[in-house]
């Protein structure tokens, strides 16, 4: 009986656990599923009616996922990535609507210490002074991405922060920007609005389609990662540490740098 025993307690050892359920996918196969088990967590976390709506209403985005795994630029030298991105016109225009918007970016720069210099690259960069702010649907990118394998928990916070915005009104269902969920004229993501994004008088909120809110928030996000005010931004020096927070992209950091000291002018 003891051997028989042990013979069982063995075979249990060694029979396969059932699968637990899918936390990710790489295709959009177990989407509608995944959505309905994350509601539970977004509802825990404090997302209200019209978010939880918002997400039961997001579609699978072949086209973002298609965008996220094909970031070549960033691979490029620095030379290559600047004439890719049309850094020789963004600082020719820049120096125009630096010129244009002078009391705007005096204003921001008393308020948050950055100057207009980088603040116009970034804008340039991101959506050619808000000429280009994309036609994604927003909680479609963001929960794409929040359920795909490849980067999720960075991204289920930002779906958490995008289903907070639709309850507060700052972004519907409906609410259309870039490929992997940025929005307004300097693309922040979900998160970086509910943190950063004021408006341009100062106060909170704001509306980052329009202008002035757009680069206050920006102005704002920077120095929230340590810009000090009158230092100076290339690499090796105090603020380029700021510039790193905007984009994880080496490339990227030293070419706002570099566009941003010819705007202001060396």
């Amino acid at each position: 009986m003891r051997w028989i025993v042990s013979c069982l307690l063995l075979i249990l050892a060694l029979a396969p656990l059932p699968a637990a359920a899918a936390s990710c996918g790489n295709t959009g196969a177990g989407f509608d599923k995944w959505k309905a088990a994350y509601a539970a967590e977004a509802k825990a976390q404090g997302v209200g009616r019209k978010g939880l709506a918002a997400l039961a209403g997001a579609d699978y985005s072949t086209a973002t996922i298609k965008a996220d795994r094909n970031q070549h630029s960033f691979k490029l030298g620095l030379e290559a990535f600047m004439e890719k991105r049309g850094a020789a016109t963004i600082v020719a225009r820049g120096k125009k609507l630096k010129a244009q918007n002078a009391q705007l970016f005096a204003k921001i720069e008393k308020r948050y210490g950055v100057p207009a210099g980088p603040l116009i690259a970034i804008w340039g960069m991101e959506t050619a002074f808000g000429s280009y702010m994309g036609k994604q649907n927003t909680i479609s990118a963001v929960a794409t991405l929040a359920y795909d394998c490849r980067r999720p928990d960075l991204f289920r916070d930002q779906l958490i922060a995008a289903l907070m915005l639709v309850d507060k009104g700052t972004l519907s269902s409906g609410s259309k920007g870039a490929m992997h969920g940025e929005v307004g004229q300097t693309q922040f993501l979900p998160k970086s609005v509910l943190l950063y994004g004021v408006n341009g008088g100062g106060g909170g909120g704001g509306n980052l389609d329009e202008k002035a809110d757009a680069l206050a928030s920006t102005a704002n996000f920077l120095r929230a990662h340590g810009w000090r005010p009158g230092a100076g931004y290339q690499p090796g020096q105090p603020n380029f540490a700021a510039i790193q927070g905007w984009n994880a992209a080496s490339v990227y950091q030293k070419a706002l740098a570099i566009m941003g000291k010819q705007i202001d002018g060396d």
